[in-house]
């Protein structure tokens, strides 16, 4: 068994796209749109086959997403290489997002950092 994909409802369903094709290489399909319901998706599928799909539609709310909560907190990408950690860290912030750890050896071992992305959604960038 294999997780098929993940989901996320987003604001900026094209910023969000351009986002994850811009920093982890993601490739996005041609986008999806239920004319009735005004839902609109993307599928972006990243090199090693894993894909993530965003949402968006009318009428959402959009609570404040505080980092230690129950759910969902974090979606990781393992890069390769602590090099690789290092140079899209650096590149993260010097866009402007926030590097709230590291990088950074944790104590169970991973070589990691944590960002705050896209609609402050939590990301870990891992070896």
């Amino acid at each position: 068994m294999k997780i098929e994909h993940l989901a996320m409802y987003v604001n900026d369903l094209e910023n969000t796209k351009i986002f994850f094709e811009k920093y982890f290489g993601a490739k996005a399909n041609d986008g999806y749109h239920n004319a009735k319901t005004d839902f609109r998706s993307y599928f972006l599928t990243f090199d090693d086959g894993a894909r993530l799909e965003i949402m968006n539609k009318p009428g959402m709310t959009d609570d404040e997403k505080r980092m230690q909560r129950t759910g969902y907190i974090h979606i990781a990408f393992s890069v390769g290489s602590k090099e690789k950690v290092d140079d899209l860290t650096s590149w993260l912030k010097a866009d402007g997002y926030e590097v709230i750890s590291g990088p950074r050896v944790t104590g169970d071992g991973y070589y990691e950092s944590c960002v705050v992305g896209i609609e402050n959604n939590q990301i870990e960038i891992t070896v």
